[in-house]
């Protein structure tokens, strides 16, 4: 199964991601993680990426296809695979169909989780992180057992400096309107799943995999 995830900060794509990947066991292939690995491993495709993110400009296109393509012809992704943080706009979409048939592969689902944006600043605002395994958790929505302590690995949590509602707003805004494009691209191709987000964590795992139902 060859899926795209998409959703504005917030939406608890993250979670829905760990799910979806463990369920139809394919990779969850993530563009920062991409980076983040060849910049630590030292590869060419690292070190040019590095050069820009050092000046604190964003990675041209043509680089982030380069570094995705590398990614896809791995051998775990032979069964499927679900994008994370990318595409993000037309051009990158396009150039993933480029791709995706040059590999004589194609995209079966486009999952769009949707929320409202109140919603997802007060999300945000509550979000906590923790600090040794990067687990997720919110002060309303999903509380830790043990407040300011991880489920996971009994870490710190704490709030991204950039988690308030100001900067998020401003971040949410820009999402939703980079990516308007990309959702009609995909609703014209006919394979756009619109999820509501605004349920609970399983409700909306719930209605990703009845959507997904129907794909082989």
């Amino acid at each position: 199964m060859r899926l795209i995830l998409l959703g504005p900060p917030g939406a608890g794509k993250g979670t829905q991601a760990s799910g979806i990947v463990e369920k139809y066991k394919i990779p969850h292939i993530s563009t920062g993680d991409i980076f983040r690995k060849n910049i630590k491993e030292g590869t060419e495709l690292g070190k040019k990426a590095k050069e820009y993110m050092d000046k604190g400009l964003l990675v041209p296109d043509d680089l982030v296809v380069e570094i995705v393509k590398s990614r896809l012809t791995e051998e775990d992704c032979k069964s499927g695979f679900l994008l994370d943080g990318f595409p993000r706009t037309v051009v990158q979409a396009e150039a993933l169909d480029q791709v995706l048939e040059q590999m004589n592969m194609s995209l079966d689902k486009v999952i769009n989780i949707q929320v409202d944006m109140d919603i997802l600043v007060k999300r945000a605002v509550g979000r906590r992180i923790c600090k040794s395994c990067s687990a997720t958790f919110h002060v309303e929505f999903n509380p830790p057992k043990l407040e300011g302590k991880c489920d996971v690995c009994g870490g710190e949590l704490y709030q991204r400096a950039d988690d308030n509602e100001e900067t998020v707003s401003k971040r949410i805004e820009v999402y939703l309107n980079e990516t308007k494009p990309l959702t009609d691209y995909y609703s014209k191709k006919g394979i756009l799943l619109n999820i509501n987000g605004e349920q609970s964590i399983d409700k909306v795992f719930e209605d990703i995999v009845a959507a997904l139902g129907s794909v082989e």
